[in-house]
């Protein structure tokens, strides 16, 4: 800008001439002042074009979904699933492990063998003992024909007798030899009683060598391989203590702590829907089936037992879940999934229901058609989808195709 100073300069001396080089100085001086105000001008003009075109700074959300039972909603815990029928499955003897049938994820029927110890040394004890059980009928048998031809002795001795043809102490003997031949066969009958249970026993040493499924069910973990010695007392040295270890899929519930404050809010029978961070897109129908009757005092908590009410394979013990529990039971309409997006994010332009679609960084208006209302929540029916980004409380300077950036926090 010119001053009052620049403009006096301007002014011609009177009576003086002028040189060339005067007006050269003179120009120079008026130049640089012009230069600094064109500069002044194009600046601002460029800082208000860039304001204007700046990307404002918004709140933004994401269309996702949600369910209508969420408002019916009472209490919502955290748990995970577990098998109620478990167990570590393992051999009552103890034996180097000659083979091993399942692995993890291996299903079983009760009963079936699922692996075998070493047995060669319990089997050759079977075998004895079924030997000495042979044995012991053939000295029954024997003791039983004796028996006989004493019984036939004795009534010869006492037809004789009768007819005075031998003496009385003839006849005693030959009764003497019957008592004794009873008293053979009892005696080879409780041999033959001891051979067998000596057989039973054998044989059931060499079952024990056997490891059976207890129940049907799924093999969870295996704890030992072929070549590792297998023993009821697992402190021993490199043995181990189990084979496999397995659950019983149909029993599967959901563990989870209720706040011993909010445990009026739960009762046996009470709806419940289970969500698993495993199988997020799948929501499972649950009812309490029970609470355990103690409070965890470090926690100040009561678990409480969910069943499954719907069933699936993918779910699988130690699974994270998240129990919600409800009112009442729910439909099938209210458990399906519907579009939804925070009422912040819904406005009115031209009286119609609209949502500003953040797409690359710039606004588009859309639309929308509305449902039911989810606690903090609206279904949106049409004109959005699951995962769309949305402007929360668009203003009202907010207009279709404008810059936005998100709101640094």
């Amino acid at each position: 800008m010119l001053t009052q100073s620049d403009l006096s300069r301007l002014k011609l001396p009177r009576g003086e001439p002028s040189s060339p080089a005067d007006g050269r100085a003179r120009l120079r001086r008026l130049w640089r002042p012009a230069l600094a105000l064109l500069l002044l001008v194009a600046g601002g003009a460029w800082g208000w074009r860039w304001l204007a075109n700046a990307p404002a700074e918004v709140d933004e959300a994401t269309v996702t979904t949600a369910y209508p039972y969420q408002s019916l909603a009472v209490l919502t815990s955290t748990g995970y699933v577990v098998a109620q029928r478990k167990a570590a499955v393992a051999s009552k003897a103890t034996g180097r492990l000659e083979w091993l049938g399942v692995a993890e994820g291996s299903r079983v029927r009760r009963g079936e063998v699922i692996a075998r110890l070493e047995s060669a040394d319990v089997s050759a004890a079977r075998d004895q003992a079924a030997a000495a059980l042979k044995v012991a009928q053939a000295n029954l048998e024997q003791a039983r024909v004796e028996a006989l031809d004493a019984r036939r002795a004795l009534a010869r001795a006492s037809e004789l007798l009768e007819r005075r043809f031998v003496s009385e102490s003839v006849h005693d003997q030959a009764q003497a030899r019957v008592d004794k031949a009873a008293a053979g066969v009892r005696s080879q009958e409780a041999s033959v009683a001891v051979a067998r249970a000596n057989l039973r026993a054998a044989e059931v040493s060499l079952e024990q060598t056997l490891i059976r499924a207890p129940f049907d069910g799924v093999v969870l973990t295996k704890s030992a391989d072929v070549g590792d010695v297998v023993t009821p007392f697992s402190s021993a040295m490199d043995a181990k203590g189990a084979v496999v270890t397995m659950a019983d899929m149909a029993t599967l519930e959901v563990e989870a702590d209720v706040s011993e404050s909010n445990l009026a809010r739960v009762r046996p029978g009470q709806p419940v829907e289970i969500q698993l961070d495993a199988l997020p897109d799948r929501r499972f129908r649950g009812v309490v089936s029970r609470t355990v009757p103690t409070v965890d005092r470090s926690k100040a908590t009561v678990m409480t037992k969910i069943r499954f009410v719907d069933t699936d394979a993918r779910v699988l013990p130690e699974m994270s879940a998240k129990a919600i529990f409800l009112e009442r039971e729910v439909s099938e309409a209210e458990r399906s999934p519907r579009t939804a997006v925070q009422a912040a994010a819904l406005t009115k332009r031209a009286d119609a229901d609209v949502a500003f679609v953040v797409v690359d960084g710039r606004v588009r208006v859309r639309p929308v058609r509305t449902g039911v209302v989810m606690a903090d929540l609206v279904e949106v029916v049409a004109g959005l989808s699951p995962g769309d980004k949305v402007v929360l409380r668009p203003g009202p300077r907010l207009v279709d195709g404008a810059a936005v950036k998100p709101a640094q926090r």
